[in-house]
């Protein structure tokens, strides 16, 4: 029987060993509770639908025994039966929930084909400023709305993992996860140099400037994938900084991990928690380390998978984005689409699909 209460004590209970500064130097046990602390949040999540529903319930119980408007009853009714299964099969869940300890990526695997799945379902996105100054970081900018927008529009959850901005309003680079759905399978085709020819604001002559950026899309490992020892981690906190370079927050909240192995660096300071910081940098180097073994795989199997595109071929330019003709080309498919402000609102859909079609294996 479902304990909510126990379920609860157990929630704050990591919360303060997680808040626990000794626990910098201990990370296998620090990902062991992290991971925990997720399933645990699942479980809550789902408890407080299941609150709501009943809530909802009781409200439609109401309105029928007090027979005010036979239309108004009617509908409540209906209602009613809806609801009463959605409160059993939310019960249902809750248990084989508490049962398995379902972490968010198994939890949207469960009813899937696997045969139309990919391995990996979350991504971790990298975009950063490339040539073009102050024009280059804006378009960064421009691309991770476009990439954030095009997830609310699918359904999907966003986190963002790490980012450094300038002082006016650009990203010099940002890190990001997407996850709840195969978005790896949609968002691999993303990786690359992208291109936007546009007049700038700041431009006072009215000139066309080129500028880039580059994006890397990593998958997200599940749990079983990569391995990482504590005593191959060095971990340093720091505070951190906002645009400009100057700090922002007064205590050591920012992290910086160092995989001593592969000599892979990874940062976060988005949140004002170092519990939370040291997540968000656990996921992206751990999508690194991922990437770094899949890259020396491919260059073993010399050329299998030419059409894979990853994080490792930023130097291809995939896409030039055109403001004044109001085009968008990719440059694999030698395709234009038009009502670029569209796209660039998140309404990609109908090119992810073209790249699916024509460069999948």
């Amino acid at each position: 029987m479902l304990n909510i209460e126990d379920i609860k004590n157990e929630y704050d209970n990591i919360l303060a060993q997680l808040s626990n500064p000794e626990l910098v130097s201990d990370w296998e046990k620090f990902e062991e509770l992290a991971k925990k602390k997720l399933s645990i949040e699942i479980i809550l999540n789902k408890y407080s639908q299941l609150e709501e529903v009943r809530k909802e319930i009781k409200e439609s119980q109401s309105l029928i025994l007090a027979k005010e408007d036979p239309e108004i009853v009617n509908l409540a009714e209906n209602e009613l039966s809806q609801l009463i299964a959605k409160e059993k099969l939310l019960e249902e869940e809750l248990i084989t929930l508490q049962e398995r300890g379902l972490d968010p990526e198994e939890k949207h695997d469960q009813n899937t084909d696997p045969s139309k799945k990919d391995k990996h379902s979350a991504a971790i996105i990298e975009i950063r400023a490339g040539t073009g100054g102050e024009e280059a970081a804006l378009f960064a900018s421009d691309l991770y709305r476009m990439y954030s927008r095009y997830a609310s529009l699918e359904g999907f959850k966003q986190k963002v993992l790490d980012s450094r901005a300038t002082s006016i309003g650009g990203i010099k680079e940002i890190t990001f996860e997407i996850s709840d759905g195969n978005v790896f399978s949609k968002m691999k085709y993303e990786a690359g140099v992208h291109r936007v020819q546009r007049i700038p604001s700041t431009e006072k002559s009215g000139r066309i400037h080129t500028s880039t950026a580059t994006v890397a899309v990593l998958p997200k490992p599940k749990k079983t994938e990569i391995k990482i020892r504590p005593d191959e981690l060095k971990v340093d906190l720091y505070r951190s900084s906002g645009p400009g370079g100057q700090n922002v927050n007064k205590r050591e909240t920012a992290v910086r991990i160092t995989h001593l192995p592969t000599g892979i660096v990874v940062t976060s300071q988005t949140e004002r928690n170092q519990l939370k910081n040291k997540e968000n940098a656990l996921s992206i180097l751990e999508a690194k380390i991922l990437e770094k073994k899949q890259t020396e795989e491919e260059k073993a199997l010399a050329g299998e998978r030419k059409t894979q595109v990853g994080g490792a071929k930023r130097v291809e330019k995939i896409r030039t984005y055109n403001f004044p003709q109001d085009r968008i080309t990719d440059h694999r498919l030698k395709k234009n689409w038009h009502h670029l402000e569209e796209i660039m609102d998140g309404k990609l859909d109908k090119i992810i699909k073209t790249l699916q079609k024509e460069l999948e294996n």
